[in-house]
């Protein structure tokens, strides 16, 4: 049984290793903040972080995160000084409608801010181009990063 290091703790996965990451989270660990939207790594609703950087957990098997430390939605607030500005500038900006695609846009867009302070709507567009909101909440969550940035300057 494979172990992986989950928001700061080491956990057993009773699971194959090319068992996606999502479907470890999800169904073995009962983790359900990260979504499943498309299972082609098309949409961003099942985005977490892999060393800190934006992964598809729908396609990468678990034996991929050996050794290496998965963030999830669940401790981005939490335990992170920019997740936790990135979910309150969310809250402010009343970003979520229906809310399915929001862990995976909110954990793309505290990596985009853990690497560039002051994004302009040009970055802000390029990092989030793979996360899908149905929604069309898109001008809610640009105002939100932006002002995420500003809450960290």
């Amino acid at each position: 049984m494979p172990t992986l290091h989950i928001n700061g703790k080491e956990t057993v996965v009773d699971a194959d290793e090319s068992t996606p990451i999502l479907w470890a989270l999800r169904d073995t660990l009962g983790m359900t903040g990260t979504k499943f939207g498309c299972g082609a790594a098309l949409c961003g609703a099942c985005t977490v972080h892999l060393n800190g950087a934006p992964i598809r957990s729908c396609i990468t098997p678990i034996s991929a995160a050996a050794g290496q430390k998965i963030t999830t939605i669940e401790a981005i607030a939490a335990n992170d000084k920019v997740g936790k500005a990135v979910h309150a500038a969310w809250v402010k900006h009343d970003v979520a409608q229906c809310g399915y695609c929001q862990s995976g846009q909110i954990m793309s867009a505290t990596a985009l801010l853990k690497g560039k302070k002051k994004p302009s709507d040009a970055d802000i567009d390029t990092a989030m181009a793979g996360n899908i909101c149905r929604c069309g909440t898109y001008v809610r969550i640009r105002a939100a990063i932006h002002d995420a940035a500003r809450s960290l300057a």
